[in-house]
């Protein structure tokens, strides 16, 4: 019997998350934020391993060369002593350090300016899909899992794979709403050249770069509306994963 897992991956800003947990809603399925452990691994490393570069710098500023090296071994040793998990609430998989919750902890800035340099170990990357796996194990149901080597490396044999994107700008200006930030010309080129190179650094890394897999469905929601995208990809899981 294949696993009842859908894969959505796609770049940054793409709606790969909110059109997961859609639907996943809609099929009453779990939903999994493959990225959410990579921002909890990272905020019990800020919080447990020091974010501080020397005295008086902290480790967000300047170049980030002067930044605190965390070891891999280190890393993944402290993910399995605290522990870093993923707990069902529901149907979806929260991230808990030390048995406390951690969803809204996880969003904040200092998370975010460091989650990629954690997700680029190796041995982080390998630790979390271990993770990933053994969460789908409990849920036969069926699970939705978005991320960006969902359907290449964590879950290949998925039996349903969609790449969702959009142009930069449009991404851009989602991510600008999200925000609730203005946008305006300005603010609009600085935010879709910012991913821009994220999606360069993405997809060009050595571990598990951004990329479609060979029989993922690609799905451009320039156009589309949230509504739109969430009932294609329900229509698809419904015709290759009959109840």
């Amino acid at each position: 019997m294949s696993i009842r897992v859908i894969a959505i991956d796609g770049p940054a800003a793409s709606g790969k998350s909110s059109t997961a947990a859609a639907v996943a809603r809609r099929l009453g399925w779990a939903h999994l934020d493959s990225g959410a452990l990579y921002r909890a691994i990272t905020l019990a490393a800020l919080d447990n391993l020091g974010e501080t570069a020397g005295e008086g710098e902290t480790a967000g500023e300047g170049s980030g060369s002067h930044r605190p090296a965390w070891g891999a071994q280190q890393l993944v040793a402290l993910a399995e002593d605290l522990p870093v998990r993923l707990v069902l609430v529901g149907q979806v998989f929260r991230p808990e350090v030390a048995g406390v919750g951690v969803e809204d902890a996880i969003r904040s800035p200092r998370v975010t300016a460091r989650v990629s340099e954690i997700a680029a170990i190796p041995e982080v990357r390998h630790w979390v899909n271990v993770q990933q796996r053994e969460a789908v194990g409990t849920h036969p149901q069926g699970v939705v899992v978005d991320g960006r080597d969902i359907g290449t490396v964590v879950f290949p044999d998925a039996p349903l794979k969609v790449f969702l994107t959009a142009t930069p700008d449009e991404r851009a200006r989602r991510r600008l709403a999200q925000r609730g930030d203005r946008i305006d010309p300005a603010e609009l080129k600085r935010e879709s050249d910012a991913l821009g190179a994220r999606d360069r650094a993405d997809s060009t890394r050595r571990v598990a770069p951004l990329r479609s897999a060979a029989d993922a469905l690609l799905l451009d929601t320039t156009q589309l509306s949230m509504d739109e995208q969430v009932a294609r990809v329900v229509a698809l899981a419904r015709q290759r994963l009959p109840h």
